[in-house]
């Protein structure tokens, strides 16, 4: 895995929003929706090794390794999106003490981090987004929001709750925010808007066009209906 840096932030005391592909694809979704919506420019680049994998496009392959990127705007550092995730736990932990780096290095008072929670819940179109924290102190101020904390013990695999846990060990505080999903084989557009809607209370920061994701959802929701019909699935 090899990190460069291709420019230097002029920021101080940024939040950072750091999310990889998951569930769902809620990390990713989120992830290019704040960089579509900030503008945000690209300062660091990762690349990790070649994958354990290939890609059979039909009749021939793709191999290539994963990049992912580090960008800034005003306030904000935001890292990951894209496909993929480190293919070992050594890369995986190697990148999460980046991203924790990172954020020391310009003086980061919070992270964010997104993702999926699974459930059977009918959700009616209407995905909830829950939260957890580092500390017992923090989720207790959420709570005093009116925003409701995850509702039992379980693991969170993968970057999008590994970096609760780098944050955590390095004195950092850090809010992981999942939305509720049905099927974590399609993408979640709904589920990415609660997300970012919650991210707007959290972070007094205002997200455009945050209707352009109804929009996808219900492109997705008509392609799964023709694809019933037609008897595809």
């Amino acid at each position: 895995m090899d990190f460069s840096d291709v420019a230097t932030p002029d920021i101080r005391k940024p939040i950072v929003v750091a999310a990889m592909q998951d569930m769902g694809n809620i990390g990713s979704i989120v992830i290019h929706f704040i960089n579509k919506n900030f503008n945000t420019l690209p300062f660091r680049y990762v690349t990790a090794c070649y994958p354990n994998y290939v890609i059979d496009k039909g009749g021939y392959i793709e191999f290539q390794q994963e990049r992912w990127e580090y960008r800034y705007g005003k306030d904000i550092i935001v890292f990951g999106g894209g496909l993929g995730q480190p293919q070992t736990n050594e890369e995986l932990y190697k990148l999460c003490q980046d991203v924790i780096d990172i954020a020391k290095k310009y003086s980061v008072q919070l992270i964010y981090t997104v993702g999926a929670f699974r459930t059977e819940r009918d959700l009616e179109k209407k995905p909830k987004t829950m939260v957890t924290t580092t500390s017992e102190a923090l989720t207790e101020q959420i709570k005093n929001l009116g925003l409701e904390t995850t509702p039992s013990s379980s693991l969170i695999t993968g970057f999008n709750g590994l970096i609760l846990g780098f944050a955590k060990i390095n004195n950092l505080q850090a809010i992981g925010l999942y939305a509720e999903i049905n099927d974590p084989q399609i993408p979640q557009y709904r589920s990415a808007k609660s997300v970012l809607q919650l991210l707007e209370k959290l972070t007094y920061q205002k997200f455009k066009d945050l209707d352009e994701l109804d929009v996808m959802g219900e492109a997705v929701d008509n392609e799964i209906e023709r694809l019933k019909k037609s008897g595809d699935i």
